[in-house]
């Protein structure tokens, strides 16, 4: 791109937000307040692009829980604290569940799929997810027992290495991935196959990315930004590798398709598509099936795998926590495969299963959402259109509510008879019309992996290392990359 097609597209947008200003400007009247932007790029500057709600937590203190940030030519609202979430997500569900126009996931999404879209079709495929999640895995027994075989698959990959160092990323990424794979597709991979290996790295890499500060300048500036080299155009070409890939698979699947034994959600898509009806015809074509599988494969890896890799890290800084989690185990399960049946009776497990999700806070903020009508919030006024930003950090990190909410405390979650206690304010799901579709899953994978590693291993850091518990870069707040020791307690 030459510079004068830059310094066009920069004029472009200055006439764009001159005019964006003079049809907006009766239009903020009570609109929350937050810090003076500056002409065209609004806040950009003081905001910590990698990790913005580290900024939103300090902006929190002076405006108060509910303000407004401009990011680019964009006003943004954030919402900080459980009872601004809460009031938005919850109590006015119906103006809030819509998501923003986005260029860089409108170039794939394109309003298909669950994670991305709005309007009847999100309903028609949050409808569907929810229902065929819960035929082929969520609640019943099927599932857990795939889960059950899978976590002996990675308790036998642990004991490869012989109690030596090993980084776990591929290991736990590609078992998290057969759970979501086995409903998707009825097919299980080996952790060395390369498809699933292939597939991994670029989710993994669209999920670094996608949280990087050169994707959410390009979402604010895409018309200066459209032509230039950068993090844009990698997660666009892996995003199309993947979806070759699940398009590949489909076509096959459907010359198979027997309707009266549909074995997977694939199959379950695809038969509605032969039903011919008006809802089969307007949602249930090839481009919605396409991006709802990589919805559904992406979010079944990612915060998963980031949220077990948290707990296992934990364990190794904490050894005296695992012991604990250990000698529960050897009461209630002893050397019997671990059941979702046991869940109930370990409450010092679940305490810490919990306390782990908090503490990783994989999911720091809530994807993004917009108003869908002019809405009246904590007694401000938001018009039609309006960015939302609800901060689930600044709930999981509320001294309020958890007594040391910056370190690791898995009492947060035990009463003081030691039993456990749920809490309104842990929602690492999210809450409202837009959570996540898959919870009940996530909790039969992060009990029954979890109890199954540490009922066959002591985990220790490699000679030598030194533990961070600073997150990585990306989307989630994952662990960055640990090399561990499993040491057989067999």
């Amino acid at each position: 791109m030459d510079l004068i097609t830059v310094l066009l597209s920069f004029v472009v947008i200055l006439f764009l937000a001159i005019a964006f200003k003079t049809q907006n400007q009766g239009k903020y009247k009570n609109f929350p307040p937050g810090p003076k932007p500056l002409p065209i790029i609004g806040n950009v500057f003081s905001l910590d692009m990698s990790k913005p709600h580290k900024t939103f937590m300090e902006l929190s203190k002076t405006y108060g829980p509910v303000f407004s940030v401009q990011i680019g030519m964009a006003k943004t609202v954030v919402l900080c604290g459980y009872e601004a979430v809460k009031d938005a997500l919850i109590n006015h569900a119906d103006s809030f569940s819509d998501r923003p126009y986005a260029p860089v996931t409108e170039k794939f999404a394109k309003n298909n799929g669950v994670v991305f879209s709005n309007g009847e079709n999100w309903k028609v495929m949050r409808r569907f997810t929810i229902s065929t999640l819960r035929d082929y895995g969520m609640g019943r027994k099927t599932i857990e027992n795939k889960i059950i075989e899978e976590a002996e698959c990675l308790v036998q990959k642990f004991k490869s290495y012989k109690g030596k160092p090993f980084n776990n990323l591929n290991s736990i990424n590609a078992a998290v991935a057969n759970i979501i794979v086995a409903i998707l597709l009825s097919h299980r991979f080996d952790y060395e196959d390369p498809t699933i290996l292939k597939l991994m790295a670029v989710v993994n890499e669209n999920a670094r990315l996608l949280g990087s500060p050169w994707i959410r300048l390009y979402n604010s500036f895409p018309l200066l930004m459209r032509w230039l080299p950068g993090a844009h155009r990698t997660v666009a070409g892996n995003r199309r590798e993947f979806q070759d890939f699940i398009r590949a698979t489909f076509t096959k699947y459907k010359k198979n398709l027997d309707v009266n034994d549909q074995r997977n959600l694939i199959d379950a898509f695809l038969a509605k598509q032969q039903e011919e009806n008006e809802e089969s015809t307007q949602y249930y074509h090839n481009d919605n099936l396409t991006v709802l599988v990589g919805d559904l494969f992406g979010a079944g890896i990612e915060t998963t795998s980031a949220t077990l890799r948290w707990g296992l890290l934990l364990m190794i800084k904490y050894p005296e926590i695992q012991k604990k989690v250990q000698n529960e185990i050897d009461k209630v399960i002893g050397t019997a495969q671990p059941l979702m049946e046991h869940k109930k009776k370990m409450p010092y497990v679940n305490a810490v299963i919990q306390e782990f999700q908090r503490f990783g806070d994989v999911l720091s903020k809530v994807t993004p959402r917009v108003a869908s009508r002019d809405t009246t919030l904590k007694g401000y006024f938001i018009p039609k259109g309006t960015r939302i930003i609800p901060v689930l950090h600044s709930i999981h990190k509320d001294k309020e509510y958890f007594e040391k909410p910056h370190e690791f405390y898995p009492e947060h979650f035990l009463d003081s008879q030691g039993n456990f206690k749920m809490s309104e304010t842990f929602i690492p799901f999210s809450t409202g019309k837009r959570s996540c579709p898959g919870e009940n899953l996530v909790k039969m994978e992060l009990f029954l992996f979890f109890t199954s590693i540490l009922q066959n291993f002591t985990l220790k850091a490699s000679p030598g290392a030194k533990l961070d518990l600073t997150p990585a870069l990306g989307t989630t707040n994952s662990p960055r990359p640990f090399e561990i020791c499993a040491i057989s307690r067999n």
